[in-house]
């Protein structure tokens, strides 16, 4: 059983989350009614899932996520009306640390079935991390600025230098491109696509550490890793992949103490790069795809999108606008 808390200031959306949690055999916890009165019960009174509308008076959800992240951590569901229709604060709030959203519970048969299954993975969860403390807790000093990690292949020079080109000179987050590229015209790329950027941006060397407002640039045919400690790393493995350096090796590899953060998945011939981003969005990362539209090749973003990798699928300006309205200053 789990203490599951509310925030919703429409009475009938509290009674109809009441009974769900309720008849699921868990206990409410308390229910706030707008977004400043959930970040103080949540301090008061951690519970074991929040489920958190948008919408709220004095303060939305996406604010009050970010707040009861940084010093109340717990899980977090969002639920609110639509989620389609309220895009902007849905992405705001998976990337200040909301593990999923799902559209209030209606009537019917199967009016609930989202919303339970939502909460059956977060008690799955809980039971596996019973004694591991919440996500807050385990940030490393190098970790507390959101990662930006960003894929790309064919046509992905163009599509990187619009994404870059929408944050601004104040970007409170850290950002590590991989692009399928040959060794040496890594550098020249770097030399292209700095103009376009406003954060300094440099090619990505051995035991960096992505630090906030700063674009690291993959430099050699090895992949590009995370080691355990947060630092970047080259690697020769695995030997026999065709796409160097290897996008799913990269998002593989990104440390969960990072979380909140964003990736990104850009134009580019074959699949690299989406069960990567998949296991990202599992594990509560805000993950996005390029559109087709605005694709040179269609294939790794398409692949995404075919698996469910890709929440959000949008041009590289449109990416890069969203990333730089949630990410920290």
């Amino acid at each position: 059983m789990m203490r599951i808390a509310i925030a919703n200031d429409l009475p009938l959306a509290v009674e109809v989350l009441r009974r769900v949690v309720v008849g699921a055999g868990h206990a409410v916890a308390w229910v706030a009614r707008d977004g400043e009165e959930a970040v103080r019960k949540a301090a008061a009174d951690r519970p074991d899932l929040l489920l958190m509308d948008l919408v709220m008076p004095t303060l939305d959800g996406a604010a009050a996520t970010a707040r009861v992240m940084a010093a109340s951590p717990c899980p977090i569901l969002v639920v609110t009306a639509t989620v389609s229709g309220n895009y902007g604060l849905v992405t705001q709030a998976l990337g200040a640390g909301a593990v999923d959203a799902v559209a209030l519970p209606t009537t019917g048969p199967h009016g609930s079935r989202d919303l339970l299954a939502m909460i059956a993975k977060v008690a799955r969860k809980l039971r596996q991390s019973a004694d591991t403390p919440m996500p807050g807790e385990l940030l490393a000093p190098w970790a507390r600025a959101p990662l930006v990690l960003v894929g790309a292949s064919t046509g992905g020079p163009q599509a990187v230098g619009e994404l870059l080109t929408q944050l601004p000179a104040t970007f409170g987050a850290a950002v590590v491109v991989v692009q399928h590229i040959a060794e040496e015209f890594a550098r020249g790329l770097g030399d292209w696509l700095r103009p376009k950027c406003r954060l300094p941006l440099r090619l990505a060397r051995v035991g960096d550490r992505p630090a906030a407002g700063e674009v690291l640039l993959s430099g050699r045919d090895d992949h590009l890793v995370f080691e355990p400690d947060g630092s970047l790393n080259y690697t020769c493995r695995p030997l026999d992949t065709p796409y160097r350096p290897n996008i799913d090796t990269f998002f593989d590899s990104a440390p969960p103490a990072s979380r909140p953060g964003v990736a990104v998945l850009l134009t580019g011939m074959g699949r690299d790069g989406a069960e990567g981003l998949l296991k990202l969005r599992r594990a509560g990362w805000a993950t996005f795809a390029q559109s087709e539209a605005t694709c040179a090749v269609y294939g790794m973003p398409e692949a995404a999108a075919k698996l469910g990798a890709a929440r959000y699928v949008l041009s590289p300006a449109e990416i890069g606008q969203q990333i730089a309205a949630q990410a920290p200053v």
